[in-house]
């Protein structure tokens, strides 16, 4: 397998700690189904055009601007040199700005992952070295840098043999929370129903495996490419009946496993007088000492 090729090369900077370092992609879309789109009279491929919306025309890529909306149809229009201005000069640096425990940063800020890793040989000790004072210290670092033509702010973690980038959203890009669940009204929910709740918890946890879970729209996709080619007929999928829950309780216990008009507190008891039963004792019986 090919080595994988790196986004960005730099260096990163702890104190008077330097070393060079390389950035990956830690995920990527790239493997999913694409599709092209088709003229279908022609079977031929089309190609976008942007088109003067005033006049209908095509326009040239070297008569093509940014422009920023001030009014309805009022623009400061940016040339590709005005833009590129504004950019900040890039030192190729990630020097560390503070540490921040492992568990401080929201998930709701989180973008981007990357694998950091020791750009050549002699980087190796000093990125060792940074890589397990996060890990034992249980500690990410919070840095600003260039990267890809924008400004960025990346939270560094200790992950598995090397180094985790994340690039974060700033501040603005974040929708606050209050705004979303402004609607939920304050409600009272009763204990037998949080039981019940914990019941379900308690009896489907496991642990996460990511490999457990399938793209299923994919894998339909790729079932939908083969029909086509093999000249099999594609009937179109009916929008299953989804049925209205009417009773909140009796849906937790059948969620649960249990019958209607039983609770997880009285079925817990019942299992646990079955348990004694079956060893010839109550449950609450001690047990002998062997002698």
């Amino acid at each position: 397998m090919a080595a994988p090729r790196a986004s960005w090369k730099g260096f990163l900077k702890i104190g008077e700690v330097t070393c060079a370092v390389a950035l990956y992609a830690a995920a990527s879309t790239s493997s999913r189904i694409a599709f092209h789109t088709i003229n279908r009279k022609t079977g031929n491929r089309l190609h976008r055009r942007f088109i003067d919306a005033e006049t209908g025309k095509p326009v040239d890529t070297s008569d093509q601007v940014k422009g920023y909306e001030i009014a309805q149809d009022r623009y400061v229009v940016l040339t590709p040199e005005e833009v590129a201005s504004a950019l900040p000069d890039s030192d190729k640096t990630l020097a560390i700005e503070a540490f921040v425990k492992t568990g401080d940063i929201d998930d709701v800020y989180l973008d981007r992952p990357y694998y950091l890793a020791p750009a050549d040989a002699a980087a190796e000790e000093a990125f060792t070295v940074i890589c397990e004072g996060l890990r034992r210290q249980d500690v990410a670092a919070l840095t600003q840098t260039v990267l890809f033509r924008r400004v960025r702010t990346l939270l560094i973690r200790a992950h598995d043999s090397g180094l985790i980038a994340s690039t974060l959203h700033f501040d603005y890009e974040v929708r606050s929370a209050k705004d979303a669940f402004a609607s939920i009204p304050a409600i009272t929910i009763d204990d037998e129903m949080l039981e019940l709740a914990r019941h379900i918890i308690k009896t489907k946890q496991g642990k996460f495996d990511i490999r457990k879970f399938d793209d299923r729209y994919e894998a339909a996709l790729a079932d939908l490419v083969r029909a086509k080619l093999d000249g099999r007929k594609i009937t179109p999928r009916k929008e299953p009946e989804r049925k209205k829950v009417v009773d909140l309780r009796e849906a937790l216990r059948a969620s649960a496993g249990l019958g209607k008009g039983s609770s997880a507190t009285a079925s817990t008891g019942r299992k646990k007088a079955a348990s004694g039963r079956s060893t010839g004792r109550s449950s609450a019986e001690p047990r002998k000492k062997a002698s």
